[in-house]
């Protein structure tokens, strides 16, 4: 079964500095049909504008992944962390007991674009951690990589739940099968581009929910970059 998450039915906010589309509920956005997806809590699409961001500000027991589409993402947290995340690279913070961070473009002249995930950890009160990895752009190309995993298999980049996150950027004219694992749950994110999911077409910002399916195939002919959730 496949359920496809419209995104011009997603949740928005519009700030001065922020533009975020809210796959699930969050902040003043609340839709009871919408509050995640098993594990997989937010997902939300955000463009910053040059020198602007998120003051700094607390999270607890929470798994946050940034994946950056464009632009560079500055990131500062209480444990020490100093880092700019860009196209390619995947960031995991472990909010476990309680961490504090601020995240900003950082750029003074172009906007960041980058998705903003959060998953919820198998274990609350751990410790808190953070985690960034690159990977290349062939890695991705016209399959899906693995990027994020309960045991960093693969290079990926560790999470505390069980949870695989692949990433994909297809050509223009690629077919895609990607084999689902039985039992498991998975979710398509669209980040960039024009695909069809069985011959449905999703554009960017749509998401699917998907169950009981074998494999999914996969189509574009103008490109596109996925995210690809395997869920338990």
């Amino acid at each position: 079964m496949i359920v496809v998450r419209d995104r011009g039915r997603r949740g928005h906010t519009q700030l001065g500095w922020l533009d975020s589309r809210h796959t699930f509920s969050f902040g003043d956005y609340h839709d009871p049909n919408h509050m995640g997806y098993r594990s997989l809590r937010v997902i939300n699409d955000d463009r910053v504008i040059p020198g602007a961001g998120f003051a700094t500000h607390r999270h607890r027991d929470m798994e946050i992944i940034s994946y950056v589409l464009s632009g560079a993402l500055a990131h500062k947290d209480s444990i020490g962390t100093g880092s700019t995340i860009r196209p390619g690279e995947v960031q995991r913070m472990s909010a476990g007991t309680g961490i504090m961070h601020s995240e900003f473009n950082a750029s003074a002249t172009e906007s960041v674009h980058f998705l903003q995930i959060w998953i919820l950890p198998e274990t609350r009160g751990i410790a808190p951690g953070c985690e960034q990895k690159q990977f290349a752009p062939e890695e991705r190309r016209n399959r899906f990589r693995l990027v994020v995993d309960r045991r960093g298999g693969d290079g990926a980049v560790t999470v505390h739940q069980d949870l695989r996150l692949y990433a994909a950027t297809l050509d223009s004219g690629t077919r895609l099968t990607q084999s689902l694992p039985a039992g498991r749950h998975a979710w398509l994110q669209v980040a960039q581009g024009v695909v069809a999911l069985e011959g449905d077409e999703l554009r960017e910002g749509d998401g699917a929910a998907i169950s009981g399916e074998a494999s999914i195939t996969l189509e574009t002919t103008t490109g596109a970059e996925l995210l690809l959730f395997d869920l338990a």
